[in-house]
């Protein structure tokens, strides 16, 4: 029997980062950035104004007082975007928007709450601190050659609009992996359609293609495929065109009708393992087709499936993404309440977490059945027990896999 550390790693070195190309900014957010990226040009790449006012020179302004103000005429009105480019000469004033680039030869931008707001000349009642006031310099933000991302960083909403800032539309990332989702099992039934006395509804396939979006992946839901050997391979056949990983669930036991183990085996390019937790026993790891497409075959029982996604398959696909840590971290609290463990596994019991005024706690949630998925619904972590622990003591100290946080 194999390990939980064992399985992971067999399956990280085989698993391999998708090579990376260019894409689209919104395309790419989410992704880790391949490359070093600097900026072309200066931000901003011209001299602009602050505030809604007069564009000026500090010397002409520089006695302006309510007692003594100060009469400009006004020259020339600048607006972002939709301006001629001015130059200023001593003892006048250009109207200008906020975001407009300042005319040659003025230094100050008097506010426009600091004047009578006059189109052809204005009067100014007050003196600004001095030169620079109420202006946006060339490369204040930005220098030309200045690094705006690096290797490894994952492009996220602030990385987006500085890259589009300084005029870059595209970036270097590796895709998000394209993964097929794939039920198995003559029982099943689309969700809406009648049930026979001896059907259930198809949870599973919605279950893992909706952890493969939550990965940041694109998951197809290929849905049910029955028991029959043929079947099976003919959607595998189709569906490994648009796909950088397969996952199945069911049929991966020992049983007579275990269709995924029967048919995969005959390749000899999955292996079919008992890895040493609970739930999640029986795993099936390998690859398929002529490009190598890696495979997971994961146990069919909700739950089963649901953790082996957590601790095998979310994993890999972060390392196809080129995604750090690939694991969810693991944070320790206080236990709620006690429980028994099976010697030799490591228990992934379902629990809920909280942050309390005494620090984290988690209290289990169900019980360890494989099929209890309205226990996996109420709880936000999993509480994970080592191997050689058999009893899990009230108010002891635990792991946790803290569920539904972005890491």
């Amino acid at each position: 029997m194999r390990s939980v550390d064992e399985h992971l790693n067999a399956i990280l070195d085989v698993v391999n980062p998708l090579p990376p190309y260019e894409q689209p900014l919104l395309e790419a957010l989410g992704l880790p950035i391949c490359t070093d990226v600097t900026s072309d040009l200066d931000l901003p790449s011209f001299d602009n104004s602050a505030m809604d006012g007069y564009a000026v020179r500090y010397h002409d302004v520089e006695s302006a007082a309510e007692d003594a103000p100060v009469r400009l005429p006004v020259v020339g009105e600048s607006a972002a975007g939709q301006t001629k480019a001015y130059a200023l000469s001593p003892g006048q004033a250009v109207k200008i928007m906020t975001g407009a680039p300042m005319p040659a030869g003025a230094d100050v931008v008097i506010p426009i709450e600091w004047t009578d707001a006059g189109r052809a000349s204005v009067r100014i009642a007050r003196r600004p601190d001095g030169p620079g006031q109420h202006v946006r310099p060339r490369g204040d933000d930005v220098t030309a050659g200045e690094l705006l991302v690096r290797e490894g960083d994952v492009l996220g909403p602030r990385q987006v609009a500085i890259l589009a800032a300084t005029g870059q539309p595209r970036v270097r990332a590796r895709p998000r992996p394209r993964v097929v989702v794939i039920s198995t099992g003559s029982e099943l039934r689309e969700p809406g359609s009648p049930l026979g006395f001896d059907s259930i509804y198809d949870a599973n396939s919605y279950l893992l293609a909706a952890q493969a979006r939550a990965a940041d992946a694109i998951a197809y839901r290929v849905g049910i495929v029955n028991d029959d050997p043929q079947e099976l391979m003919a959607t595998l056949s189709d569906q490994l065109v648009r796909a950088d990983l397969v996952v199945t669930s069911g049929g991966v036991s020992k049983g007579e009708y275990d269709v995924v183990k029967e048919v995969l085996s005959r390749l000899g390019t999955v292996t079919f393992c008992e890895v040493a937790m609970q739930p999640g026993k029986p795993q099936g790891f390998g690859t398929i087709g002529e490009d190598d497409t890696p495979i997971f075959t994961l146990p069919g029982n909700p739950v089963s499936s649901y953790v082996s996604f957590e601790v095998f398959v979310l994993p890999a696909i972060r390392r196809m993404m080129g995604r750090l840590p690939y694991r969810r971290p693991v944070v320790r609290a206080v236990c709620g309440e006690g429980f028994s463990s099976p010697r030799g596994r490591r228990q992934f019991m379902r629990g809920r977490f909280e942050v309390t005024g005494r620090g984290p706690a988690v209290t289990p949630v169900g019980g360890p059945g494989s099929h209890l998925l309205g226990g996996l619904t109420r709880s936000n972590s999993l509480i994970v027990v080592p191997e050689e622990t058999t009893e899990v003591e009230q108010a002891s100290m635990v792991d946790v896999i803290v569920l539904d946080r972005s890491f």
